[in-house]
């Protein structure tokens, strides 16, 4: 039996509760797994939505980031990371930019950015759970970033003032929100005149069963809250940006979806066919026009 997602408020809710538990693992345990309750999603199975099910390597969140990348940052930030892709590997940071990655966790991306952007550059973090926030402080202090700052906010409503950054960053967050205009308008009145939007979500590629849509599990599990990628399109283009491109990173077939529409209470015989291959990893990249004079 499914969970309706009611209102943008529960939804935010139960979304900073599960990722506060991820963040309280990833502190005691020294490590969080995505085969772990809490990750990018889980079920009240305990079965990692985020992963679509795979017991070992799931298909969303592993083999991301490089044995290099994974080297310069603390073990707590791996462990703790539960993205979907790289966008620090993709977005062509410069020396002295200034980024911020929305939704930033335990803080890998935006501690990989600072490394990008050097001294002379700043990587904000902006997170909404309290959690998480202390263990990406915590990896900001084990890591000796000077040029990072970790601030409280929510994603619709960002805490920084217009035209700051040269790059918004994001990893499998923006499909949490319950009001994505907004998150994007948001992202449009941070970054500078040509600057860049380049983020890593799950989107998708067709009709989606409304089983899916309305399971507050698999909305959690950066699932039911993902975009059609033309719809990605026309919201970006809403908020001003220029220059879209939705590129898929991942694509996950029947067999990746089995076991997670099963943990959520759904037919997986009957619902699997239907979503086979419009599920994927994407790295959506869009600018904000410079000004013409």
């Amino acid at each position: 039996m499914t969970t309706s997602v009611t209102t943008e408020t529960s939804l935010k809710d139960t979304v900073k509760a599960r990722y506060g538990e991820a963040a309280k693992r990833a502190a005691s345990e020294g490590s969080t797994s995505c085969c772990a309750p809490s990750c990018c999603g889980d079920t009240a199975a305990g079965v990692n939505a985020a992963s679509f099910g795979a017991a070992a390597k799931d298909p969303i969140t592993s083999n991301l980031y490089s044995a290099e990348e994974s080297a310069e940052v603390p073990a707590l930030a791996m462990s703790a990371s539960l993205g979907c892709g790289n966008p620090t590997a993709l977005a062509s940071l410069a020396a002295g930019e200034v980024v911020l990655d929305l939704g930033s966790g335990g803080g890998i991306d935006v501690l990989l950015s600072a490394k990008r952007v050097g001294p002379t550059g700043k990587a904000y973090g902006l997170d909404m759970t309290d959690e998480m926030l202390a263990v990406a402080r915590e990896n900001q202090k084990r890591a000796g970033a000077t040029n990072v700052e970790f601030l409280k906010g929510e994603i619709e409503s960002i805490p920084l003032p217009d035209a700051h950054v040269d790059v918004v960053i994001s990893n499998c967050v923006i499909n949490l929100s319950g009001d994505k205009d907004r998150v994007l308008r948001e992202a449009f009145r941070v970054l500078k005149p040509g600057g860049r939007f380049a983020v890593s979500d799950v989107v998708v590629r067709g009709e989606v069963p409304a089983e899916i849509r309305r399971s507050v599990e698999l909305w959690i599990g950066c699932v039911a809250g993902a975009l059609d990628e033309s719809v990605y399109r026309e919201k970006l283009a809403a908020a001003g940006f220029t220059d879209i491109e939705v590129v898929p990173t991942r694509v996950y077939n029947v067999a990746d979806a089995a076991e997670l529409l099963e943990s959520a209470g759904i037919d997986a015989e009957r619902i699997a066919p239907l979503v086979d291959g419009k599920f994927m990893s994407a790295f959506v990249r869009a600018t904000r026009p410079a000004i013409i004079a």
